[in-house]
């Protein structure tokens, strides 16, 4: 896991830094790994809290990722995507390209995609976002039960108490407030996870894992 771990923060130090001076390093540093590790795919996500969630459902399936192969590189941000692709794919390091995106994210990936010469089927769209199809997945009074197991009722009561929120429905206030403290949306990222009955998870997660 550490090599596989240190390719990925090789690649995401050269996507920051571009054609830069900075570049030469993290892209030596990635083509090196890339030639050392059995690295045949490369999952493309917005974030850590994404990262969280599909390593999390990886090890309850009991799949080993990274030894099958796979990277799951955090971009910190969809609008990287673009640069993620041109480094990762059949131009750059050669690796097939996944990933799973929020609905509005969309057209970066297909756009990012279609331009580095990976099929944009491979990109796994969730109806709004990760957090949302969580909420669906287990329903609001289970995801509140966690939120209380977790200490976090308080907080949660004052957030709704906000004159924003006030005439929003449950399932709208879950998703703004897993995403209102730093942190917060990576722990829950592995917590909703593990809260998942056998089958359950979201439609985007199980048709990205069936590529994997």
């Amino acid at each position: 896991m550490a090599d596989v771990r240190a390719f990925r923060d090789a690649v995401t130090g050269w996507a920051a830094a571009g054609t830069g001076p900075g570049a030469g390093e993290p892209a030596a540093r990635a083509r090196e790994l890339a030639a050392l590790l059995p690295v045949r795919t490369a999952v493309l996500l917005e974030g850590l809290s994404d990262v969280a969630a599909v390593e999390t459902l990886a090890a309850r399936r009991g799949r080993d990722l990274a030894a099958e192969g796979v990277c799951v590189v955090p971009m910190g941000g969809a609008m990287s995507v673009g640069r993620f692709t041109v480094l990762l794919g059949p131009g750059g390091l050669g690796l097939r390209l996944t990933g799973l995106c929020d609905e509005n994210e969309h057209p970066f990936y297909d756009r990012a995609f279609l331009r580095a010469g990976a099929p944009p089927r491979d990109v796994f769209v969730c109806a709004r976002d990760l957090e949302d199809e969580f909420l669906r997945a287990l329903g609001t009074d289970r995801v509140e039960e966690i939120v209380r197991a977790e200490g976090d009722l308080r907080p949660w009561q004052t957030f709704r108490r906000q004159p924003a929120q006030l005439e929003r429905p449950v399932h709208e206030q879950l998703r703004r407030f897993l995403g209102t403290k730093k942190g917060r949306k990576i722990r829950y990222g592995r917590l909703l996870v593990e809260a998942l009955g056998p089958g359950r998870a979201p439609r985007p997660l199980e048709d990205l894992f069936a590529t994997l």
